[in-house]
Protein backbone atom coordinates (compact mmCIF):
# COMPACT_ATOMS: atom_id res chain seq x y z
CA UNK A 1 0.00 0.00 0.00
CA UNK A 2 1.38 3.39 -1.00
CA UNK A 3 1.90 5.95 1.75
CA UNK A 4 1.00 9.43 0.51
CA UNK A 5 1.48 12.49 2.73
CA UNK A 6 -0.79 15.44 1.97
CA UNK A 7 0.06 19.10 1.64
CA UNK A 8 -2.94 21.43 1.48
CA UNK A 9 -2.17 24.96 0.28
CA UNK A 10 -3.83 28.27 1.14
CA UNK A 11 -1.97 31.49 0.30
CA UNK A 12 1.16 29.48 -0.43
CA UNK A 13 1.21 28.00 3.09
CA UNK A 14 0.87 24.41 4.30
CA UNK A 15 -2.42 24.19 6.19
CA UNK A 16 -5.01 21.70 7.41
CA UNK A 17 -8.74 22.24 7.74
CA UNK A 18 -11.17 20.41 10.03
CA UNK A 19 -14.03 18.74 8.13
CA UNK A 20 -13.18 20.93 5.15
CA UNK A 21 -14.14 24.12 7.00
CA UNK A 22 -12.12 27.06 5.68
CA UNK A 23 -12.84 28.90 8.94
CA UNK A 24 -11.09 26.13 10.91
CA UNK A 25 -7.63 26.45 9.43
CA UNK A 26 -4.32 25.61 11.08
CA UNK A 27 -1.08 26.78 9.45
CA UNK A 28 1.74 24.25 9.84
CA UNK A 29 4.42 25.81 7.66
CA UNK A 30 4.89 28.93 5.60
CA UNK A 31 7.36 27.09 3.34
CA UNK A 32 5.66 24.29 1.42
CA UNK A 33 8.85 23.28 -0.39
CA UNK A 34 10.62 22.64 2.93
CA UNK A 35 7.78 20.34 3.99
CA UNK A 36 7.99 18.42 0.70
CA UNK A 37 11.79 18.11 0.92
CA UNK A 38 11.50 16.77 4.46
CA UNK A 39 9.13 14.08 3.22
CA UNK A 40 11.56 13.18 0.44
CA UNK A 41 14.53 13.09 2.83
CA UNK A 42 12.64 10.52 4.92
CA UNK A 43 12.06 8.10 2.07
CA UNK A 44 8.61 9.29 0.96
CA UNK A 45 8.01 8.87 -2.79
CA UNK A 46 4.49 10.19 -3.24
CA UNK A 47 2.72 13.47 -2.46
CA UNK A 48 -0.94 14.50 -2.51
CA UNK A 49 -0.94 18.25 -3.19
CA UNK A 50 -4.22 20.13 -2.82
CA UNK A 51 -4.87 23.67 -4.03
CA UNK A 52 -7.50 24.79 -1.50
CA UNK A 53 -7.50 28.31 -2.94
CA UNK A 54 -8.22 26.77 -6.33
CA UNK A 55 -11.00 24.57 -4.94
CA UNK A 56 -12.70 27.64 -3.52
CA UNK A 57 -12.19 29.82 -6.61
CA UNK A 58 -13.01 27.09 -9.17
CA UNK A 59 -9.73 27.52 -11.05
CA UNK A 60 -6.13 26.45 -10.59
CA UNK A 61 -4.19 28.97 -8.48
CA UNK A 62 -1.19 27.37 -6.76
CA UNK A 63 0.41 25.82 -9.85
CA UNK A 64 3.68 27.70 -9.19
CA UNK A 65 4.00 25.81 -5.90
CA UNK A 66 3.39 22.55 -7.78
CA UNK A 67 6.05 23.55 -10.29
CA UNK A 68 8.52 24.36 -7.52
CA UNK A 69 8.05 21.06 -5.69
CA UNK A 70 8.11 18.96 -8.86
CA UNK A 71 11.31 20.63 -10.12
CA UNK A 72 13.18 20.56 -6.78
CA UNK A 73 12.19 17.11 -5.48
CA UNK A 74 11.71 13.66 -7.01
CA UNK A 75 8.28 13.25 -5.40
CA UNK A 76 5.55 11.75 -7.57
CA UNK A 77 2.76 14.29 -7.18
CA UNK A 78 -0.96 13.99 -7.62
CA UNK A 79 -2.57 17.41 -7.72
CA UNK A 80 -6.15 18.48 -7.09
CA UNK A 81 -8.27 21.48 -6.27
CA UNK A 82 -9.93 23.85 -8.71
CA UNK A 83 -9.33 21.81 -11.85
CA UNK A 84 -12.55 22.73 -13.65
CA UNK A 85 -11.44 23.27 -17.25
CA UNK A 86 -9.32 21.64 -19.94
CA UNK A 87 -6.83 24.49 -19.55
CA UNK A 88 -6.56 24.02 -15.75
CA UNK A 89 -5.82 20.32 -16.21
CA UNK A 90 -3.22 21.07 -18.88
CA UNK A 91 -1.50 23.60 -16.57
CA UNK A 92 -1.36 21.04 -13.75
CA UNK A 93 0.36 18.46 -15.94
CA UNK A 94 2.71 21.05 -17.46
CA UNK A 95 3.60 22.19 -13.92
CA UNK A 96 4.78 18.71 -12.98
CA UNK A 97 1.80 16.70 -11.73
CA UNK A 98 2.03 13.01 -12.57
CA UNK A 99 -1.67 12.53 -11.79
CA UNK A 100 -4.58 14.91 -11.28
CA UNK A 101 -7.54 14.41 -9.00
CA UNK A 102 -10.90 15.41 -10.47
CA UNK A 103 -13.97 15.55 -8.26
CA UNK A 104 -16.25 18.49 -8.98
CA UNK A 105 -15.76 18.26 -12.74
CA UNK A 106 -16.78 14.59 -12.68
CA UNK A 107 -20.12 15.65 -11.15
CA UNK A 108 -20.76 18.94 -12.93
CA UNK A 109 -19.10 18.37 -16.31
CA UNK A 110 -19.08 14.63 -17.01
CA UNK A 111 -18.32 15.21 -20.70
CA UNK A 112 -15.05 17.01 -19.87
CA UNK A 113 -14.24 14.30 -17.33
CA UNK A 114 -14.63 11.59 -19.97
CA UNK A 115 -12.64 13.58 -22.54
CA UNK A 116 -9.83 14.05 -20.01
CA UNK A 117 -9.82 10.36 -19.13
CA UNK A 118 -9.56 9.45 -22.81
CA UNK A 119 -6.89 12.07 -23.54
CA UNK A 120 -4.52 11.37 -20.63
CA UNK A 121 -5.39 7.75 -19.78
CA UNK A 122 -6.59 6.00 -16.65
CA UNK A 123 -3.11 5.95 -15.06
CA UNK A 124 -3.06 9.76 -14.85
CA UNK A 125 -6.60 10.57 -13.73
CA UNK A 126 -7.85 10.03 -10.17
CA UNK A 127 -11.53 10.32 -9.34
CA UNK A 128 -12.12 12.39 -6.23
CA UNK A 129 -15.09 10.76 -4.49
CA UNK A 130 -15.49 12.80 -1.32
CA UNK A 131 -18.65 12.39 0.66
CA UNK A 132 -20.59 13.65 3.65
CA UNK A 133 -23.18 11.20 4.98
CA UNK A 134 -22.56 9.12 1.82
CA UNK A 135 -23.50 12.04 -0.47
CA UNK A 136 -20.86 13.36 -2.88
CA UNK A 137 -19.52 16.84 -2.04
CA UNK A 138 -17.87 19.21 -4.52
CA UNK A 139 -16.21 22.64 -4.83
CA UNK A 140 -13.78 22.18 -1.98
CA UNK A 141 -16.56 20.47 -0.01
CA UNK A 142 -18.52 23.70 0.06
CA UNK A 143 -21.40 22.09 -1.85
CA UNK A 144 -23.18 18.79 -1.28
CA UNK A 145 -24.85 16.98 -4.15
CA UNK A 146 -27.71 14.50 -4.02
CA UNK A 147 -25.54 11.81 -5.60
CA UNK A 148 -24.89 8.69 -3.54
CA UNK A 149 -21.15 7.86 -3.35
CA UNK A 150 -21.63 4.20 -4.27
CA UNK A 151 -23.70 5.01 -7.37
CA UNK A 152 -21.23 7.72 -8.32
CA UNK A 153 -18.22 5.38 -8.12
CA UNK A 154 -20.03 2.62 -10.01
CA UNK A 155 -20.91 5.03 -12.81
CA UNK A 156 -17.33 6.29 -13.13
CA UNK A 157 -15.77 2.81 -13.04
CA UNK A 158 -18.03 1.94 -15.97
CA UNK A 159 -16.49 4.97 -17.72
CA UNK A 160 -13.06 3.39 -17.17
CA UNK A 161 -11.72 5.13 -14.06
CA UNK A 162 -9.18 3.09 -12.11
CA UNK A 163 -7.80 5.30 -9.33
CA UNK A 164 -10.17 6.73 -6.72
CA UNK A 165 -9.46 8.91 -3.69
CA UNK A 166 -12.32 8.83 -1.20
CA UNK A 167 -12.57 11.09 1.83
CA UNK A 168 -15.28 10.93 4.45
CA UNK A 169 -15.53 14.65 5.16
CA UNK A 170 -16.79 14.10 8.70
CA UNK A 171 -13.51 12.26 9.42
CA UNK A 172 -11.12 14.69 7.75
CA UNK A 173 -8.77 16.45 10.13
CA UNK A 174 -10.55 15.02 13.17
CA UNK A 175 -7.97 12.32 14.07
CA UNK A 176 -10.74 9.88 14.92
CA UNK A 177 -9.79 7.05 12.56
CA UNK A 178 -10.76 6.39 8.92
CA UNK A 179 -14.11 5.22 7.54
CA UNK A 180 -13.24 1.53 7.32
CA UNK A 181 -16.85 0.51 6.64
CA UNK A 182 -17.10 2.96 3.74
CA UNK A 183 -13.90 1.66 2.14
CA UNK A 184 -14.83 -2.00 2.65
CA UNK A 185 -18.16 -1.42 0.91
CA UNK A 186 -16.58 0.53 -1.99
CA UNK A 187 -13.99 -2.22 -2.58
CA UNK A 188 -16.57 -5.01 -2.24
CA UNK A 189 -18.71 -3.38 -4.94
CA UNK A 190 -15.73 -2.44 -7.16
CA UNK A 191 -12.99 -5.05 -6.60
CA UNK A 192 -10.85 -3.94 -9.56
CA UNK A 193 -10.35 -0.31 -8.54
CA UNK A 194 -7.30 1.19 -6.87
CA UNK A 195 -8.82 2.89 -3.82
CA UNK A 196 -6.84 5.52 -1.92
CA UNK A 197 -8.14 6.16 1.59
CA UNK A 198 -8.08 9.70 2.95
CA UNK A 199 -9.26 11.33 6.15
CA UNK A 200 -9.01 10.44 9.83
CA UNK A 201 -5.85 8.32 9.75
CA UNK A 202 -4.38 8.54 13.25
CA UNK A 203 -2.01 5.61 13.76
CA UNK A 204 0.07 3.00 11.99
CA UNK A 205 -2.55 0.46 13.10
CA UNK A 206 -5.01 2.33 10.89
CA UNK A 207 -2.61 1.82 7.98
CA UNK A 208 -2.35 -1.91 8.67
CA UNK A 209 -6.14 -2.20 8.68
CA UNK A 210 -6.56 -0.16 5.48
CA UNK A 211 -3.99 -2.38 3.79
CA UNK A 212 -5.82 -5.51 4.97
CA UNK A 213 -9.13 -4.39 3.45
CA UNK A 214 -7.46 -3.78 0.09
CA UNK A 215 -6.73 -0.05 -0.16
CA UNK A 216 -4.08 0.74 -2.78
CA UNK A 217 -2.91 3.86 -0.97
CA UNK A 218 -3.44 5.94 2.15
CA UNK A 219 -3.22 9.73 2.40
CA UNK A 220 -1.95 11.05 5.72
CA UNK A 221 -2.27 14.69 6.69
CA UNK A 222 -2.98 16.04 10.14
CA UNK A 223 -1.59 12.98 11.97
CA UNK A 224 1.85 13.82 10.56
CA UNK A 225 1.62 17.51 11.35
CA UNK A 226 0.35 16.86 14.87
CA UNK A 227 3.04 14.18 15.46
CA UNK A 228 0.51 11.38 16.00
CA UNK A 229 2.50 9.50 13.34
CA UNK A 230 6.18 10.29 12.77
CA UNK A 231 7.97 9.93 9.46
CA UNK A 232 10.14 7.36 11.21
CA UNK A 233 7.00 5.34 12.05
CA UNK A 234 6.23 5.15 8.34
CA UNK A 235 9.56 3.64 7.26
CA UNK A 236 8.42 -0.01 7.69
CA UNK A 237 5.57 0.76 5.25
CA UNK A 238 7.74 2.33 2.55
Amino acid sequence: MRIIPAIDIINGECVRLSKGDYNKKTIYSKNVLDVAKNFEDNGIQFLHLVDLDGAKENRIINYKTLEQISSKTSLIIDFGGGLKSEEDIKIAFESGAKQVTLGSVAVKNPELFLETLEKYGKEKIILGADAKKEKIAVSGWLEESEMNIYDFIKEKTEDGIQYIISTDIDKDGMLEGPSFDLYEKIIAENPDIKLIASGGITSTNNLVQLNSIGCEGAIIGKALYENRISLNDLKPFL
